[in-house]
């Protein structure tokens, strides 16, 4: 299962003009609202905001993870959008956020959900790959630029 596999170009927003956490929480569940592994949109909300109230998911290097392992979908889902402007998420090393990743996958797939997350991090954890992302124009550019980047990946 590699990244450019799970993402959707109807899965993908690019300069979205958001001010406060809670709009880009709301915008990428709604972003998400139509995709066929959702099982209970509103169980989703509860559980993507449950995890956020533990702890932000603002994982640093201007990127965020809205994540949860859920009942409320039956296979995983992924999200990607980019923001215009800097946002400030709480991240772990208090600096704004660009960019946001939502992921939910069934309860059943811990492996799977620590894997996606590892690799959604190690990707995005590189400033050029972060820097491409922020300059993508379109949803196909995005899923050109995980195809090129896990070309060499191992599924997970």
């Amino acid at each position: 299962m590699k990244i450019e596999s799970l993402l959707s170009a109807g899965c993908i927003a690019l300069g979205l003009d958001l001010e406060t956490k809670s709009q880009v929480i709301d915008t990428m569940l709604s972003i998400v609202s139509g995709h066929a592994g959702i099982t209970d949109a509103a169980r989703l909300r509860e559980d993507v905001l449950r995890r956020e109230q533990e702890m932000s998911t603002g994982i640093g290097k201007n990127i965020a993870l809205p994540h949860a392992k859920t009942a409320a979908v039956d296979q995983p889902v992924l999200a990607l959008a980019t923001l215009k402007h800097d946002l400030n998420f709480d991240s772990i090393d208090n600096e704004p956020v660009r960019i946001i990743f939502l992921l939910a996958t069934p309860e059943a797939m811990l492996a799977e959900h620590l894997k996606l997350l590892g690799r959604i991090t190690r990707l995005a954890g590189r400033a050029d790959f972060r820097e491409r992302l922020i300059a993508s124009r379109s949803p196909a550019e995005v899923l050109g630029l995980f195809r090129e980047e896990e070309k060499d990946f191992p599924q997970i």
